[in-house]
């Protein structure tokens, strides 16, 4: 038995996705630049999946712009507006949980004198928006906001937060970072105030290298990229196709059938978090009103279900007692059962995460936490092996550990 429930870090590629860009890499492989069939062709590809995302999020084809993934569109939407802005001001403004693709680049815009700042969370990860709105300034000219965390499933109110910052400062551009929120929410850019918008493909079945950033027509951007002009002078460079059209059709598969396979993932969900009550030391983390010793007994139904869709359907955050996650999470790969200690980017930086300092998970459960994340190929059957190797592993390395 093998259970991968690593989905918030990577998603296998659908056999639809997949099966499109070998096709393209194999038949139609024309540089869409190009001015004969061939790259015609090529150009198809790319223009069909700018109208699938643009359709997902109703708005216009031009406002696409496909990029090698999350960490692009979020760089290619920090610097690019910050630097179109400077000259109405230098100040940003964040969260305190945002993922290294927003932080990094942030911290870097700091060796060109913009200020930055970062808004703090309440305990189940939600931003607190008088914190936020009490940090703009007439120098303020972008704030960005993640849609779900990435590491606890904390999914934010997009549309009242940027209300609330147009109201204090309308000509603030906002960013949402909706890395693990699009395909799962139906996200309307023009609805909620998102002026920006990031995507990465990988996360949603595409292949690996595919992503887009969505740009309201009436934001303008500093291209990080110089050369051939494509994607209209936005972000030169010959465009990954394949990867592309394998984006525009899990695009297509995300959104068929959509409550569907959401429901699938909070079914999931709901039933590991039911079980995990029976694995002793455990501590699920960013869920509101949750009750470890009530779910293995009675509890209100009703309630429940209420408060578990608060949160995203596909990440559940979970503390163990005594037990380092590293440790726990090698016993668990040894048993084919693959999570994530936190955010994988983040494990290329190892060290305590902001996530959980910022919603206050206590300090001796820093080091102990894992994510496990799930998609509409998981199974119940997964969850239940993970469930019943974790009742045998955590008894065992909990005794053992040594702190």
């Amino acid at each position: 038995m093998e259970a991968y429930l690593d989905n918030a870090a990577t998603t296998r590629v659908s056999e639809k996705a997949a099966m499109i860009a070998e096709k393209v890499m194999r038949e139609d492989y024309g540089n869409p630049s190009s001015k004969h069939i061939k790259g015609f062709d090529a150009e198809q590809y790319i223009k069909n999946a700018a109208k699938a995302i643009a359709d997902s999020l109703k708005v216009q084809p031009k406002e696409i712009i496909f990029t090698s993934g999350g960490t692009e569109s979020n760089n290619m939407a920090l610097a690019g507006a910050a630097f179109s802005k400077m000259r109405s001001g230098k100040k940003i403004i964040s969260t305190c949980f945002e993922h290294a693709s927003v932080y990094s680049p942030l911290l870097a815009l700091k060796d060109f004198d913009f200020d930055i700042d970062f808004a703090s969370v309440d305990e189940l990860g939600h931003v607190k928006i008088d914190d936020l709105l009490n940090m703009i300034d007439d120098n303020t000219t972008l704030v960005s906001v993640m849609y779900v965390n990435n590491e606890v499933g904390a999914v934010q109110d997009i549309a009242a937060i940027s209300k609330a910052v147009k109201e204090k400062k309308p000509d603030i551009i906002f960013h949402v970072d909706a890395i693990q929120a699009y395909g799962k929410y139906r996200i309307n850019p023009k609805k909620e105030g998102i002026d920006l918008l990031s995507v990465s493909g990988h996360k949603i079945h595409a292949p690996k290298g595919s992503g887009f950033l969505y740009a309201d027509e009436k934001i303008k951007l500093r291209p990080l990229i110089f050369g051939g002009g494509q994607q209209k002078n936005r972000r030169s460079g010959t465009e990954n196709v394949p990867a592309i059209a394998g984006l525009g059709e899990a695009v297509r598969e995300a959104y068929e059938d959509f409550d569907k396979k959401t429901e699938h993932i909070y079914a999931l969900k709901e039933h590991f978090i039911e079980r995990i009550s029976e694995v002793p030391g455990t501590h699920v983390n960013a869920v509101p009103g949750i009750d470890m010793k009530a779910l293995s007994n009675t509890y209100d139904k009703a309630l429940w279900d209420k408060s578990l869709k608060e949160t995203a359907p596909h990440i559940v955050s979970v503390s163990f007692d005594k037990i380092k996650a590293e440790v726990l999470l090698h016993a668990l790969e040894e048993k084919k059962v693959y999570v994530s200690s936190g955010s994988a980017c983040s494990s290329n930086h190892p060290g305590i995460s902001s996530t959980l300092q910022a919603i206050g998970v206590r300090k001796d459960l820093l080091d102990s936490t894992l994510r496990f994340s799930f998609s509409r190929y998981t199974t119940v059957e997964e969850t239940d092996y993970c469930i019943d190797v974790l009742k045998v592993l955590v008894p065992v390395y909990s005794r053992f550990t040594r702190r």
